[in-house]
């Protein structure tokens, strides 16, 4: 139970960055290599791996290696944790809206019957 958090925790902090999320973004079209994922970026090489691995640490994308090519994959289902923990949240925040619609309906026809 407490290894769901952390990796969530890690996932929210791997996405917390604007290029992070370009490279999320890029590989949501295909894998691509480290040099395609670097090119649209303004760093040096060494600062983009970084970043790919603290989105490969997160569990958001994989890597292989071919040679002297490291190519970079999206594990969709890794994204699906994300989408999970913002669906709960999403309907526990909907129920409470709900509720105070409920109550403030109530305390307005209260008002009009007086």
């Amino acid at each position: 139970m407490l290894e769901e958090p952390l990796a969530l925790d890690r996932m929210f902090q791997a996405l917390s960055d604007q290029s992070r999320r370009g490279m999320i973004d890029r590989l949501g079209r295909g894998p691509a290599s480290v040099t395609e994922l670097a090119q649209p970026l303004d760093m040096a090489l060494p600062t983009v791996m970084k970043h790919l691995q603290v989105l490969e640490t997160s569990g958001l994308v994989l890597s292989e290696k071919a040679g002297r090519v490291r190519t970079y994959h999206l594990r969709k289902e890794a994204l699906a944790a994300v989408e999970r923990w913002i669906a709960d949240r999403k309907a526990s925040w909907n129920q409470t809206f709900d509720r105070l619609d409920l109550f403030l309906a109530d305390t307005s026809t209260e008002t009009t019957d007086k």
